[in-house]
């Protein structure tokens, strides 16, 4: 643009904006042309410099006209070009060649296209002058006032603006023509100037150019403001050089030589400089390390700086062990530690074909839920070496406070961080499984809840940016795989379950139970306590009484303790000279564990009326519950013992009265309530019991004591009451059908809607077990009660 606006050389009409009809367009990309303003252009279209001549033996007058289209192309297509340009006036023009030419051409006036005219080949449009709309007011100046402000702050600071702009704009009187002046000496997009060059209403015009001018002030204060902190800080950087040049040099003038310290300083830089550690990570490093430059050694800071720089640089940021991702392998591993649990290795060898499809994808979040003894710890160690990863473990047992999962921050004395930081730094990998053990005995006090920051640990959207209080720093535990375990899902946090997919162990079959003292259990205990094969043999039926008469659960810790127990006796014996080899026969086990503990005669209960057998679920696994009814005289009163809830108590209420509704329709004796009380006792009454499901078992006694008729020999039952004497379904049945396969039932009654949940045992047991499914009272009698049929004829 020129210094100097010569007004003088412009046609006294044509200043005033008087416009030819139709007129030439010189299409132009990604500049914009204002009127006044001088610009440079040059053409090089064979079309283009036929117009330009025209136009020069003309009246000089030509339309720059803004194209939308990028790039070379097509210079006469009408849909590419805005709508509104500007009118110029050729002031100079000089030739390059037949079909390049230069000029310097003047705004004119602002134009709008109506429509484009044909006959010519280049673009020729019929237009109407663009006029301003000024309003002289309060609201103007103030406008005016603001540009100015801004553009003498602009000029100000760029560099490509002379200062004799400011003086200049501000003896402009007429507030559009500051608009675009303003509007094409300052730095903006083609749109922008578009926009602003379309606009005829001076007001916002003024708006328009006073918002980029802004814009494009603050990024030049901010671009002035990063320049001088680079600067400042290349100077800062000078400076300590040169001073640690100096220091050293004036110790080496006196003959010292670098202390610990300063050794120390440099093994930490390197390490930085080696462990490649994530962008947060090493500016807090090194952050950390230049602040311990600066302390003595002597100062308590400086151990605090040392123990986290030590934590800092030792964690796997990086370091990761390959998976083993052939599945039949896996598998193989998997059997080798394990004996059934198909379930967990199915899912396991899932995840491995998952990670070899995708090799990103998240880990899973496994809970293994079910009694103790089931093989859930070791299970996560095997899943480790199946998959050649590192194995973890901590024990959430009895855990209250939320740093231990977090960590401390540093500003308590002794602070570390919290455990999950600890074993993945002790595995010395960032991808470990990782098994929380006891998961569902997690507590909580004033310290926090640690379950509440579980639920980061536990969350693959999350766990990708982990932060240790004491770190302070994200860590990646996306790629661990977390495996949890738990006896009961109950205690769990619903928030923290939900994060988890819990896979359910059961417990043993008797037979199962054998094949794994046989495959594992014995070889373990025999090479314990220091004997051979040859020296000691158990045989099958001494294992069957082991199971049946020294332990009753559902896992195998006694099993393997009472086996444990007669291998001791036998290295003795062994010992002391009495033989060479041991044979632990069903008879020989009573000389080292004492008589049975276990009768299977508890069966022989029901055989009177009042007894029925129920099933229970306790966390340890499914067993055998026994109601006994018997009545008194009295009031019509009810009695319950043996430390039942509130629910189980209403189980019985619901059960009587029911039969008292429903005596004749039953076939009872519509007199055998009268002055009398009922007595329902729940043996063991040590133990507190609770649940709905003996609602079925309580009413099956008491019909029985009424109708003076013993249960079904063999048969157990389980299931809720409602009061019009429907069974309604109940949880655990997996548990409560291997607790009565173990103790020798062979008959149940369950709920209708759990028949579903017979899928899940094991097919040995479904195939050795009767099952009636019911949904009727009347069904539950007709089965239990026999005999009661055959009364009711007689």
């Amino acid at each position: 643009m020129s210094s100097d606006l010569p007004e003088n050389m412009l046609p006294r009409e044509k200043s005033q904006g008087a416009l030819p009809e139709i007129i030439p367009i010189i299409p132009v990309m990604d500049v914009a042309l204002f009127p006044k303003m001088q610009l440079p252009l040059m053409v090089a279209q064979a079309e283009l410099v036929q117009l330009v001549d025209e136009a020069v033996a003309g009246d000089r007058v030509v339309g720059v006209l803004a194209t939308r289209k990028k790039g070379a192309g097509n210079v006469n297509n009408p849909e590419d070009m805005h709508g509104a340009g500007t009118a110029a006036l050729i002031m100079k023009m000089a030739k390059g060649g037949p079909d390049k030419a230069q000029m310097l051409v003047q705004g004119l006036a602002r134009f709008r296209v109506l429509g484009f005219v044909e006959g010519k080949p280049f673009l020729q449009a019929r237009i109407e002058p663009l006029r301003d709309i000024l309003v002289r007011d309060t609201e103007t100046e103030a406008l005016v006032a603001n540009l100015l402000r801004v553009y003498a702050q602009l000029v100000e600071i760029a560099p490509y603006l002379p200062s004799e702009l400011v003086e200049w704009v501000k003896g402009l009187d007429d507030p559009g023509t500051l608009a675009d002046v303003v509007a094409s000496t300052i730095q903006s997009t083609l749109e922008e100037k578009q926009s602003i060059l379309e606009e005829a209403d001076v007001k916002k015009r003024l708006e328009k150019v006073f918002r980029v001018a802004s814009h494009q002030l603050e990024v030049l204060e901010l671009g002035k403001k990063i320049q001088s902190q680079v600067k400042e800080g290349m100077d800062k950087k000078q400076r300590e050089y040169f001073l640690r040049e100096q220091i050293r040099a004036m110790k080496e003038e006196l003959g010292e030589t670098e202390d610990g310290n300063v050794v120390e300083m440099d093994g930490y830089r390197k390490k930085i400089e080696s462990q490649n550690l994530p962008e947060e990570a090493r500016r807090e490093a090194e952050r950390e390390l230049d602040r311990l430059s600066r302390m003595h050694p002597s100062s308590s800071e400086y151990s605090v700086a040392t123990t986290y720089l030590d934590w800092l640089t030792s964690l796997p940021w990086n370091a990761n062990t390959e998976d083993n991702l052939d599945t039949r392998l896996a598998l193989k591993i998997l059997d080798e530690d394990h004996f059934g649990l198909e379930k967990p290795k199915r899912r396991i060898v899932e995840t491995l074909a998952v990670k070899k499809l995708n090799p990103q994808g998240k880990a899973p979040i496994l809970c293994f839920a079910g009694p103790p003894g089931t093989g859930k710890t070791s299970l996560g160690r095997s899943i480790a070496r199946a998959m050649g990863r590192k194995f973890v473990r901590i024990s959430l047992g009895g855990v209250r406070d939320e740093a231990e999962i977090r960590g401390h921050r540093r500003t308590y004395v002794g602070a570390l961080p919290g455990r999950i930081i600890q074993g993945i730094r002790r595995c010395g990998t960032n991808n470990p499984v990782f098994m929380l053990d006891e998961i569902d005995k997690v507590g909580a006090d004033f310290r926090g809840d640690p379950a509440a920051a579980l639920l980061e640990v536990l969350d693959p959207e999350q766990n990708n940016s982990f932060t240790d209080h004491y770190l302070d720093v994200p860590f990646d535990l996306s790629r661990v795989m977390f495996i949890t375990t738990a006896n009961v899902l109950e205690t769990i946090p619903p928030a923290l379950r939900d994060r988890m997919e819990v896979l359910e162990l059961p417990g043993y079959t008797q037979e199962e139970k054998i094949k794994i003292a046989k495959r594992y259990l014995i070889p373990r205990q025999r090479q314990e306590n220091g004997l051979s094969t040859s020296q000691i043999t158990v045989t099958e039926g001494a294992l069957r009484l082991l199971i049946t008469g020294y332990t009753r659960e559902a896992g195998l810790r006694n099993l393997e303790r009472e086996i444990g127990t007669v291998c001791r006796g036998a290295a003795r014996k062994i010992v002391d000279g009495e033989c060479q080899k041991v044979t632990a026969g069903p008879k020989d086990l009573s000389k080292y564990l004492g008589p049975v503990r276990f009768q299977h005669g508890e069966m022989d209960r029901c055989s009177v009326p009042g007894v029925v057998m129920g099933l229970a679920w306790t966390p340890v696994g499914g067993d055998l519950l026994f109601v006994e009814a018997t009545a008194m005289r009295g009031g019509k009163g009810l009695i319950l013992t043996g430390q039942l809830g509130d629910v189980m108590k209403e189980s019985a209420q619901a059960a009587l009265s029911f039969i008292r509704s429903n005596l004749e329709h039953l076939g009872l004796d519509p007199a055998f309530f009268d002055g009398k009380d009922l007595h329902v006792h729940v043996p063991a009454g040590a133990i507190p019991k609770d649940g709905p499901s003996a609602g079925v078992t309580m009413l099956t006694a008491i019909t029985s004591l009424a109708a003076n008729v013993p249960v079904k020999e063999g048969l157990a039952m389980t299931g809720e009451i409602t009061l019009r004497g429907k069974v309604l379904p109940v949880g655990g049945v997996k548990d409560k059908v291997l607790a009565a396969y173990r103790a020798g039932v062979r008959e149940l009654i369950l709920p209708k809607w759990n028949a579903k949940d017979i899928e899940e045992i094991p097919s040995a047991v479904r195939s050795g077990i009767t099952f009636h499914f019911v949904d009727q009272m009347e069904d539950v009698l007709r089965i239990a009660l026999p005999g009661r049929a055959k009364k009711k004829g007689k």
